[in-house]
């Protein structure tokens, strides 16, 4: 005899939302998934960001078809008795099935192996460059190669932390080891804790850390109202500090970007070394921190004296604003929003919260793919190669349901960003009254 099939409504759902009791709903089933919070690959935040919700179009964002024989193991015997799909959702999870089904997914491509090889040949100029030469010239070239180097790592950081690059788990982590940890002294263990969050919780204000720069930036006034960061868990203080920095980030923003790069260290040990914080396979990534530090501690003082070390350091760090750029410009002049995210509109948070940038096929190598920003964040597996392929087929899809679809150039995307931090700044100002009646102020930020 068939067992009679049990059921919740949604809003029962939403009341198993935090640790310790997490439900969530893929295709209608529930699932509890409490006890395998602290287990999950992704981590903790992607499962507490959506909890309580129906997470069908997320789940089949970041999971391969393996990963649906894994969802019996959580199965609670109930089904979402009002499970609805939205036409958007219909569409997307076809998107993701004629993928699959042209194998594109599977398809790595030999970019991989290329621009290995030229990390390579570039970090052994870099070296012979230090070593074998007297020339402040040629050390400064040297400094700008290993900034190029540093980039391109984090290209395939990135590509391996989202397991597009290799075919198989373990190499994919080693990729992730080699090139995020021991290359660029960026643990990746910080990065995939990061960078989940911001997938999954793409420009919200209080989710999403890669919008919450306060003291230094805000993109929106909402951050004047001192919000809390759910994801570090901290008031985000608005006081008069933040206030004077915000009211020229629009001034600030580039020299930031080049020394953004200490922050991202700061931040790399603030996570490693906290004994509260749970971080999978620590060791491991505190060992991948020491070889960087080793490598370019030693690089480093084989410079003649302080002065063409501080300008080695500074002109690496140059080069790789341009990458600290990029990021910002994927994100902070499109929508914002302030709360959860929703799991029945992943693909419109998605869509109104990233914006790609125009370039040429010759100029993919620069952006690493991530030019393609909405692309990558609606289908996070897809290996790089690929985005530019799939393209014309999401702005389709896209003009289909009415949703936002931004491609700016380079230059454009930096004059839209520039504009966000300008009109937040202009409000940071009027907050204090002193500052509001400054009238040579209000009109070089009015004009530009």
């Amino acid at each position: 005899m068939e067992e009679t099939k049990k059921y919740i409504t949604s809003a029962e759902l939403r009341t198993h939302n935090k640790a310790g009791d997490l439900w969530i709903s893929i295709q209608g089933k529930v699932y509890d998934v409490s006890k395998w919070m602290n287990e999950h690959p992704g981590g903790d935040v992607p499962l507490l960001a959506l909890a309580g919700q129906d997470v069908t179009d997320a789940f089949i964002a970041y999971h391969p078809g393996t990963a649906w024989k894994s969802l019996d193991n959580f199965f609670n015997g109930f089904y979402l008795k009002d499970f609805q799909v939205t036409e958007v959702s219909k569409d997307y999870r076809k998107l993701v099935n004629e993928f699959s089904k042209m194998g594109l997914f599977d398809k790595k491509g030999h970019n991989v192996i290329y621009i290995f090889l030229w990390i390579a040949v570039m970090m052994s100029m870099v070296v012979y460059g230090v070593v074998c030469s007297d020339s402040v010239v040629v050390h400064l070239c040297c400094a700008a190669v290993l900034g190029m180097a540093w980039i391109q790592s984090a290209y395939l950081g990135h590509d391996s932390g989202h397991y597009q690059m290799m075919s198989s788990r373990g190499f994919n982590k080693l990729a992730q080891f080699i090139t995020g940890n021991c290359l660029t002294g960026i643990s990746i263990a910080w990065w995939k804790w990061t960078h989940n969050a911001h997938h999954i919780a793409c420009n919200s204000l209080d989710h999403d850390p890669d919008l919450q720069h306060i003291p230094v930036f805000a993109v929106s006034s909402s951050f004047f109202d001192s919000m809390t960061s759910v994801f570090y868990g901290r008031k985000m203080e608005f006081d008069s500090i933040a206030r004077f920095f915000v009211s020229y980030q629009h001034w600030t923003f580039y020299p930031v970007m080049v020394v953004g790069r200490i922050n991202l260290y700061i931040q790399t040990f603030l996570l490693l070394f906290n004994p509260k914080r749970n971080v999978p396979n620590r060791t491991l990534n505190i060992l991948g921190i020491f070889v960087f530090w080793t490598w370019f501690t030693l690089l480093v003082s084989y410079l003649p004296n302080f002065q063409e070390r501080a300008l080695f350091v500074l002109t690496s760090f140059i080069v790789t604003a341009f990458q600290h750029i990029q990021f910002c410009l994927n994100h902070f002049s499109a929508n914002v929003y302030v709360g959860r995210p929703e799991g029945n509109d992943w693909f419109e948070k998605q869509t109104k919260g990233s914006i790609d940038i125009t370039c040429a096929t010759w100029m993919d190598w620069l952006f690493g793919g991530l030019q393609f920003q909405l692309e990558h964040h609606l289908f996070p597996r897809l290996p790089r190669c690929h985005l530019r392929k799939i393209s014309p087929v999401v702005q389709d899809y896209c003009k289909k349901h009415d949703l936002p679809y931004r491609s700016l150039s380079f230059w454009e995307a930096n004059v839209s960003t520039l504009k966000t931090l300008r009109d937040a700044a202009v409000q940071a100002r009027t907050l204090a009254d002193p500052m509001s009646k400054n009238l040579l102020w209000e009109a070089v930020n009015t004009h530009g």
